[in-house]
């Protein structure tokens, strides 16, 4: 069946969850694990408010903190799990290509996320990062609701 599973998440309560149900999935599969999150890039003009509020330094040191935060978090579940997991930040303006690419290059054959995040008004606008990954990978997707 599946062997490496991708999961991205961005912090969210229900892609943690997400994370938890991937990391059980995994186990009960023995497959291994690759966990991803994105950060934006940092611009001038944006719609999260943390960008517009902090200096370019400020906030890579501020995204590079809660990347970290989340993937530890996640890592440390699959591992007492006993699940194989290696952890990647990538810095993406955007975050469904930086998955489907990860996934492929990582050769996954599963991508299991959350059914959408903490994008608020720019995912209404731009659509989910869940529905563009579904709309654009040729690898199976499992959507976490």
């Amino acid at each position: 069946m599946y062997r490496h599973i991708l999961i991205p998440t961005d912090g969210s309560a229900l892609s943690a969850k997400a994370v938890d149900h991937g990391i059980a999935f995994a186990k009960s599969l023995d497959a291994k694990l690759t966990i991803l999150t994105t950060t934006e890039p940092f611009h001038v003009f944006s719609t999260d408010p943390k960008v517009v509020t902090d200096t370019e330094p400020l906030y890579r040191k501020h995204a590079a903190e809660f990347a970290a935060k989340t993937l530890d978090a996640a890592a440390k579940a699959a591992k007492a799990a006993g699940v194989p997991c290696e952890t990647i930040h990538l810095e993406e303006g955007f975050p469904y290509e930086a998955i489907i690419k990860t996934a492929n290059a990582k050769h996954c054959d599963l991508i299991l996320m959350a059914s959408h995040g903490r994008r608020g008004l720019s995912a209404i606008v731009l659509g989910s990062e869940t529905m563009k990954v579904l709309t654009h990978s040729k690898i199976p997707v499992l959507v976490y609701r």
